[in-house]
């Protein structure tokens, strides 16, 4: 038996109907998790900037700090004593 014409014109208009349904649905779901992805990257650059600002701010301080001191921080100085600059970082 075969089918009509009317039913076969049914079916494969369902199947082209399915298919773009599903080439649309795809695009909108990947927008959607590129818009995320961006989102996420974006934060985490900020975090990294921002981590390494404090690490900066840390640094000049140690800095400061053993400049007041009288501490020589720099490890190729002939000045170099580890054991005061390990208690001044304890300070």
């Amino acid at each position: 038996m075969t089918a009509s014409p009317v039913v076969n014109v049914v079916r494969y208009s369902a199947l082209l109907g399915g298919i773009g349904y599903g080439i649309v649905r795809r695009r909108s779901l990947q927008a959607r998790e590129d818009k995320r992805f961006e989102a996420a990257e974006w934060k985490r650059q900020e975090d990294l900037i921002n981590r390494a600002k404090e690490a900066y701010k840390e640094s000049l301080r140690v800095k400061v700090a053993a400049k007041e001191s009288g501490v020589v921080s720099d490890p190729d100085s002939p000045n170099f004593d580890l054991e005061k600059f390990l208690g001044s970082l304890d300070k």
